[in-house]
């Protein structure tokens, strides 16, 4: 439902994290001025792309889930084995988001030096993220793909 939203927010995402770049280097080497805070936004637009795209990673089962280890694995091993990793990235996904989170109430004053990007933004990214993932191994542990075997015990 929100797959097809969140990818067009990405791809938007990294169009802009390559043409920022792209501008700046453009500027720079043809008009002789830099762009100030192309830098920092370039920074920006990269946490932003990382943690937004995070969820749809986790939905396509790139994350890092040992599938070489798993797949040569017996079906009983396998499913117990896959538990364990989605248990493992719910708890460490749910923590993340909510460390995320906790910071952004500390950090509502702050902001980048040049281009005063409140920092909540890039914590509301991370918690973003994380959370995303979390909902989808969450998802993943009551739905699981048919491909990637069953993870009820």
């Amino acid at each position: 439902m929100m797959r097809k939203p969140l990818e067009i927010v990405c791809v938007l995402l990294l169009a802009a994290l390559i043409a920022v770049p792209f501008i700046q280097i453009i500027a720079r080497e043809v008009m002789g001025s830099a762009i100030v805070g192309a830098e920092e936004l370039t920074r920006f637009l990269l946490i932003c792309t990382v943690f937004a795209a995070y969820p749809l990673v986790t939905a396509s089962h790139e994350n890092i889930v040992m599938s070489e280890l798993l797949d040569n694995l017996p079906g009983r091993l396998q499913r117990a084995v896959r538990f364990v990793i989605l248990a493992a990235g719910i708890a460490t996904c749910g923590f993340l988001a909510f460390v995320a989170f906790q910071n952004i109430t500390g950090t509502m004053r702050g902001a980048t030096p040049t281009l005063k990007i409140p920092f909540w933004v890039f914590m509301g990214a991370t918690t973003f993220g994380f959370a995303g993932a979390c909902l989808v191994h969450l998802v993943q542990l009551r739905k699981p793909d048919a491909g990637h075997g069953s993870v009820a015990l």
